[in-house]
């Protein structure tokens, strides 16, 4: 089924075209205690039937029987990296976590049977006797968001961004299904999924979680994919056999923050954030979804963790909902006036679950505590209570038996199963955007002499993203991903019988003249905090505009495929193609790339959100005053369109990216930030020839990196300088690591010190001489240094002043093109001083 503008918000009634939803609330005046809603001003719902006299007679009966430290351990979830099956015994968790970068044995990569195995043990532990008390099963809670995309082998989908644009609620259905299928394999039965965030500036680093720009498509889009993950209600299969317990996530407005920053404050009206973000809840609420997870976000100041009027007056008296409402990782720690292991405020304003992955224990002591002296509710902690055991029960938790012993249960043969990988092949195809197609070069003829080319076009890593193994995408090999292909891999294989030739090469540098180059290139993976950006334009650090020009200036037909987590503004690089393709973020399937591009299917995707014109166009949404992108909202072209597309200015409009992750980019420091050099205690912007230079240099464009050269006389320094303190505890804590870009000119002749500094006497220091002179003369290379080993060598996290240094007292020669905080690669530096 497909459907078109208006189709899905009147199925769930709200009575406004999609322009007219996208023109209001934001930008309206804000008036005083916006913060607070409104509940009779949201729409009712029609309340699915779920209610079950025997379901509730057991509930009740459970609580009778509960111990006040039984209560308290419900409604607390904790995090498998932190929390061991003991701990869930002893203290009566409700429910464990595994978090982006948590698994059963520490390695990202651990197999499927150490995640049942896993499970069987917590399972195991919550069932244990303890007394008289009942006993209670654990629940296991996963971000399963394109496929079971923490397992090896598993079915990777499309990020919803491409979802997006596939405009097809009957295929969500089947991708509910599948991914359900394969969290029964490993034991797992719940799922913080679908995200049902519309996001209104594309600069959010979750941009590609939602749905699109406009409530209509993730408001058609909630029931049919709850309905595969959970079952419809009634049926007797509804949360088990295949199916599992589904979340809607994260209410509310978490893709409507000011200035797109991931748990910032959503500034718009009640109107607004009831029509363009609440709509898809409706539907959600009404296939039966038993879990909502409420945003680390802000509505006008006031956390959503703890907004009683949205939690309490919308949710569940104004809609009745009666499934259980679960927390973000430590979220409620921002509540006023509550830290990670103290809130009770949160429960009070209507939450039942708060996720506290390494805060557990302390939040267990105190709310325990406070049950006990009154200050906590016992009325709260009860509802609370009352709807987790609800959804256990409803979901046959009590009699499934370990979940080794359930359904699908160890059958591995089925994560990337040929059926499961020809859904996500087909979502792929439906996925794709043309943007381009200047003289028809596509569709391709299989026939034909054909290079494939970019960081991208090999590379399982670039085209699944973030939340793929590992939190933010980063560090995973081809191996991983023993079910997949690559765009490069399947391009071959199309050509295979038909006489025509792939010639896969990164760089471009072909051995045979080719008929067409398709380059395949993007954005690297991210997710959450970290894909944050302060605009829109593509940073092209693998140098392929020099490569599409290159090819171009030879005569050769030039193919883009686009590898990105939003839209973004790729002016030159549209001007150096002759077809440009926007591929999202595929999965593991590349063949339904391949299908596309050589015509066995035809392109259908239609953009979920608005092409920027300009690198500073950040948010620009169907519906707006001054609406003029790019390319519009609901855009795509056939291969039987006319495909041309006239000359586009190329002078960016706004400097690089500019977040608190990028420490150095196009030739400058990150926003708040200086490059000073000179001897230890004296640096400045230019302090003279003596001990060190710094100088433009050209990498991609002019004067987009700096040369710096050490003339080995005395010690000296070259240093990122913040002008104020920033706290890096938990992009310390996140294993991120300062990664750099840099080429090295003249190899160390002494021993360098990359560093952190944070103060007065305050650094740690790392020794890089090493992969220095690893690194091959002239060439571009990477080095990655994780802030835990700065930390161990005794810096400051929580006031790092100085967030790079490079140190040495002899000769040294490189030149920088890039600094960033980043998920640390498969090979960072040891922790040697």
């Amino acid at each position: 089924m497909r459907f078109g503008l208006g189709h899905a918000l009147l199925l769930a009634g709200v009575a406004l075209s999609p322009v007219a939803v996208c023109a209001q609330g934001q930008g309206a005046t804000v008036r005083e205690g916006a913060g607070v809603a409104h509940p009779d001003s949201w729409p009712a719902i029609r309340k699915p039937q779920t209610a079950d006299a025997a379901v509730e007679q057991r509930v009740e009966q459970l609580l009778r029987q509960m111990s006040l430290e039984q209560k308290v351990g419900q409604v607390i979830q904790a995090d498998i990296a932190s929390v061991t099956p003991e701990d869930v015994h002893r203290y009566h968790l409700g429910s464990v976590l595994n978090g982006g970068n948590s698994t059963p044995t520490g390695a990202y990569n651990a197999p499927a049977p150490e995640w049942l195995k896993s499970a069987d043990a917590f399972y195991a532990a919550s069932m244990q006797p303890n007394g008289n008390l009942p006993r209670i099963p654990v629940m296991w809670g996963s971000d399963a968001v394109h496929g079971h995309n923490n397992i090896v082998g598993a079915t990777l989908f499309p990020h919803n961004i491409g979802l997006g644009a596939a405009r097809d609620p009957d295929l969500m259905r089947r991708i509910g299904e599948v991914t359900a299928i394969e969290m029964r394999v490993t034991g797992l039965d719940w799922t913080f999924a679908p995200t049902l965030a519309v996001v209104r500036d594309d600069r959010w680093g979750r941009t590609y979680e939602g749905y699109g720009e406009n409530p209509e498509i993730a408001t058609a889009y909630a029931r049919p994919l709850i309905e595969g993950l959970q079952g419809k209600v009634g049926d007797r299969d509804w949360l088990r056999g295949p199916h599992i317990i589904a979340t809607a996530k994260h209410f509310l407005g978490d893709g409507g923050t000011a200035g797109g920053k991931d748990q910032g404050d959503a500034r718009i009206d009640e109107a607004g954030l009831r029509t363009l973000f609440g709509a898809p809840y409706i539907p959600a609420i009404e296939a039966g979804v038993q879990s909502i997870m409420v945003s680390f976000s802000s509505w006008n100041g006031e956390k959503m963790h703890g907004n009683k009027s949205l939690l309490r007056g919308v949710i569940k008296d104004r809609w009745g909902f009666d499934g259980l409402l679960v927390g973000d990782w430590n979220a409620h720690g921002q509540v006023s006036g509550c830290t990670v292991d103290r809130c009770r405020e949160t429960f009070i304003a209507g939450l039942d679950m708060a996720m506290a992955p390494d805060s557990w224990r302390g939040l267990w002591q105190n709310t325990l505590a406070q049950a006990r002296d009154g200050s906590l509710p016992m009325p709260v902690l009860d509802d609370a209570v009352r709807r987790i055991l609800r959804v256990k029960v409803r979901s046959g938790l009590f009699e499934a038996g370990k979940p080794s012993s359930r359904p699908y249960a160890g059958r591995f043969e089925m994560l990337g199963s040929a059926d499961h990988r020809a859904v996500a092949r087909q979502a792929v195809r439906e996925s794709l955007v043309l943007l381009k197609n200047a003289n028809h070069v596509l569709p391709l003829k299989p026939g034909a002499r054909i290079l494939v080319a970019g960081d991208g076009a090999d590379s399982m890593t670039k085209q699944t993203g973030g939340w793929t193994l590992t939190w933010q995408g980063t560090g995973t090999k081809r191996a991983d991903f023993p079910n997949g292909e690559t765009i490069g891999e399947a391009m071959r294989a199309a050509v295979r019988d038909a006489g025509g030739t792939v010639e896969l090469a990164a760089d471009g540098r072909f051995t045979t003249r080719p008929d067409v180059a398709v380059v395949v290139f993007g954005e690297d993976p991210y997710a959450e905090f970290q894909g944050d950006r302060s605009d829109v334009g593509f940073e092209d650090t693998g140098d392929h505009l020099a490569l599409l020009r290159r090819l171009k200036a030879q005569g050769i037909p030039t193919v883009s495929v686009f590898l990105s987590g939003r839209p973004m503004w790729v002016n030159p690089h549209l001007n150096a193609s002759d077809a440009f393709v926007a591929a999202w973020l595929p999965g593991s399937e590349g063949g339904g790339v391949a299908d596309v591009l050589f015509g066995k299917a035809e392109f259908r995707g239609k953009l979920p959100y608005s092409w920027p014109r300009e690198s500073d166009q950040t948010a620009v949404n169907v519906g707006d005053k001054d609406y003029a992108p790019l390319f519009p909202y609901g855009y795509g072209l056939t291969s039987a369109d006319a495909g041309e597309l006239a000359p586009l200015p190329e002078k960016r409009a706004t400097a690089a990216s500019a977040d608190r992750n990028l420490l150095f980019s196009a030739g400058r420091a990150g926003a708040g930030r200086r490059l000073l050099i000179g001897p230890p205690g004296n640096l400045s912007a230019n302090p003279g020839p003596d001990l060190i230079t710094a100088r433009g240099a050209d990498r991609l464009a002019q004067e987009d990196s700096v040369r710096l050269a050490w003339t080995g006389r005395g010690a000296a320094v070259a240093a990122i300088v913040g002008d104020e303190p920033v706290d890096l505890t938990r992009e310390t804590n996140g294993d991120l690591a300062i990664e750099i870009d840099l080429r090295v000119d003249r190899a160390p002749t002494r021993s360098v010190k990359l560093g952190v500094g944070c103060g007065d006497a305050c650094e740690g220091t790392v020794a890089i001489e090493a992969p220095l002179r690893a690194a091959k003369p002239g060439e571009w290379t990477r080095i990655a240094v994780p802030l835990a080993c700065l930390a161990r060598g005794g810096a400051d996290m929580t006031r790092v002043t100085m967030p790079l240094s490079l140190t040495t007292d002899g000769e040294l020669d490189i030149t920088v093109s890039g600094v960033r905080l980043a998920k640390a690669g498969s090979s960072p530096v040891p922790c040697t001083r």
